[in-house]
C-alpha cells in the first residue's frame, strides 16, 4: 500500500529548531553551554521558567560537566547540539574522548561527586552515549508537551 491509499505508520518526526555551537573545554565553558541553551530555548518560545527549560537546562549542565571533566583533550572543544523535533528535545554534547565513556555507577553515600549521571538518568526521558569519527556524543530527550 502507498501512504495516498491510507496505509497507517509510524509517522516521522517533523524538525522545529536546531542550535549548535562549540565551548572551550573549560569549567567556564560548560556555563556557558547552560547559559545559552537556555537563552536559545527563551527564542524558541519555551521561557527559563518552565519545567522543560529547567529540565534541559540541568542537563546542558551535567552533561558539559562531564564533557569537561572525563572528556577533555588538550587544545579541542566540546560541542553543543539542540535540536526541538515535535514531541521531544534533544540535547547532545560531543567530546573528543572515545575512550571514556559515561556509565552510571554505585555511589558512596555522601561523596562530593559522582551524582551527574543519576541526574541525567533521573531526569531524562532517555539518554545515551554514539561514537563519532573523533570522540563520543551523549544525548539526553526530554518530552515536549
Amino acid at each position: 500500500m502507498t501512504a495516498l491509499s491510507g496505509a497507517a505508520g509510524p509517522t516521522p518526526a517533523v524538525l522545529v529548531r536546531t542550535f549548535t555551537q562549540r565551548f572551550s573545554c573549560t569549567r567556564r565553558g560548560a556555563r556557558l553551554a547552560r547559559q545559552l541553551a537556555l537563552v536559545e530555548l527563551h527564542d524558541w518560545g519555551i521561557p527559563e521558567s518552565t519545567a522543560l527549560a529547567a529540565d534541559a537546562g540541568l542537563l546542558v549542565a551535567e552533561l558539559a560537566s562531564n564533557a569537561v571533566t572525563h572528556g577533555r583533550v588538550p587544545g579541542r572543544d566540546f560541542e553543543l547540539r539542540m535540536v526541538l523535533l515535535e514531541g521531544v528535545l534533544r540535547l547532545e554534547v560531543s567530546d573528543a574522548r572515545r575512550d571514556r565513556r559515561p556509565e552510571v555507577r554505585p555511589h558512596a553515600y555522601g561523596a562530593d561527586s559522582g551524582y551527574g549521571l543519576r541526574i541525567v538518568d533521573a531526569v531524562a526521558g532517555a539518554w545515551g552515549v554514539s561514537d563519532r569519527l573523533i570522540g563520543k556524543t551523549v544525548w539526553a530527550e526530554l518530552g515536549v508537551g
